[in-house]
């Protein structure tokens, strides 16, 4: 049970890190820069506006457990409904002062926040330490699979620390008494929008307009430098890309078209290698890249690679040339940018293990992780819409 005078509770090791490795997985290969500066976030109807409707399984279960557990913590005699559920990653620069969820007009509605720490402090980011004001436990060092619950009020008020270097990314959720705010009705009327009954559905993400996804060196000014922040997702981890539908390059015309080159079929491009695959954009590409780092010590354990001297090629002269033009394009301010980072400098992340064999392996898992998590929608999306409600379908109902 919760304090009256500060209604709150912090449970360690509530989710195991796997649970944690796979929202990672699918914030990092979807995010757009978010509400506040230096932050980035990934809601479940951004997941199926851009076709990604499969990747909200993953929260289903963990939506359930976690209201349960709300409702118990602050010994509800009404049920609660659940207003947001979104991935939201803070990078280096990013803070919040002192501050209660409910402190604006619009939030009212809002009766208790849950934050499911998805990293570690001192491992994957330095600050970003949480306090409350008064009461305790008054500080908190976030450890990835813990969970801190609180009353969105004024006996709640808090801050974060700056972080100063590397992601601290959590798993956030806001509920209500209201079931007008309940976002299940929003997001099965997006589902019944893109998902028919009668037609094949295509995993392939579709992304959103440019501007979602483009960070700002100086966020006070219009169409200042920057770069998408998937990209550089991509360019920290060692990755290049070449646009299959690019005769001639030049950083000029590339930096006047960026939009179009990211939504345009690419290969991926490794030092002086080309992988094979063609992805039907940026988007597509950095899903494949961002399961094979989450994968990749499961997959090299198994040890299952077989020859993949037919999956990669050297570059050619011109498409070096190609692959040079993007590189000067976008990369400059990536480089230049020593407030938000990707990945914790206590590591090069270009320079993590990589084989390309593990890489092709990886592929097909991806596929056959895309496949079942599709299965799993369409199975459950017949429920949801006769209870207007997002739930986990009994294991007895699956057969």
């Amino acid at each position: 049970m919760a304090s009256k005078d500060h209604p709150r509770r912090i449970i360690p090791n509530l989710f195991p890190l796997h649970v944690c490795k796979e929202l990672e997985f699918i914030h990092k290969s979807n995010c757009t820069v978010g509400y506040r500066p230096n932050v980035f976030s990934t809601t479940l109807s951004h997941l199926i506006a851009t076709n990604s409707s499969h990747l909200i399984m993953p929260f289903i279960s963990l939506r359930e457990k976690l209201k349960e557990i709300v409702e118990e913590t602050f010994d509800c005699e009404y049920e609660l409904f659940i207003e947001f559920t979104g991935l939201i990653s803070w990078n280096k620069g990013a803070s919040i002062g002192w501050h209660s969820d409910d402190n604006r007009p619009y939030l009212k509605q809002r009766v208790f926040t849950a934050v499911c720490y998805l990293n570690s402090y001192g491992k994957d980011f330095s600050g970003g330490m949480f306090h409350f004001q008064d009461g305790e436990p008054g500080n908190y060092v976030p450890m990835a699979g813990d969970l801190v619950l609180y009353s969105a009020d004024s006996r709640n008020v808090h801050c974060v620390d700056e972080i100063t270097d590397g992601e601290r990314l959590t798993l956030i959720l806001w509920f209500s008494r209201e079931s007008s705010f309940d976002e299940d009705a929003k997001l099965l009327s997006l589902l019944d929008q893109s998902i028919s009954d009668n037609e094949p559905v295509s995993c392939i993400p579709l992304p959103a307009p440019s501007n979602m996804y483009w960070y700002s060196l100086n966020q006070a000014c219009d169409n200042q430098q920057g770069y998408d922040i998937h990209f550089a997702r991509l360019f920290v981890l060692g990755f290049d890309i070449y646009p299959t539908q690019e005769k001639s390059c030049s950083s000029e015309k590339l930096s006047q078209h960026s939009s179009n080159v990211f939504m345009e079929p690419l290969q991926l491009v490794r030092e002086d290698k080309l992988y094979s695959r063609k992805f039907t954009n940026l988007l597509h590409a950095l899903q494949a890249v961002q399961f094979y780092y989450w994968k990749q010590q499961a997959l090299q354990q198994r040890e299952i690679f077989i020859d993949n001297t037919s999956d990669v090629s050297l570059l050619s002269d011109e498409q070096k040339e190609v692959v040079h033009a993007l590189r000067s394009a976008f990369s400059s301010a990536i480089q230049s940018d020593t407030r938000v980072l990707c990945y914790s400098s206590t590591a090069d992340s270009s320079k993590l293990p990589f084989d390309w064999a593990c890489f092709s392996a990886a592929i097909t898992c991806w596929e056959e992780y895309t496949f079942e998590l599709l299965k799993q929608l369409r199975m459950h999306i017949p429920f949801w819409k006769d209870y207007q409600s997002l739930f986990s379908v009994s294991s007895s109902l699956d057969k």
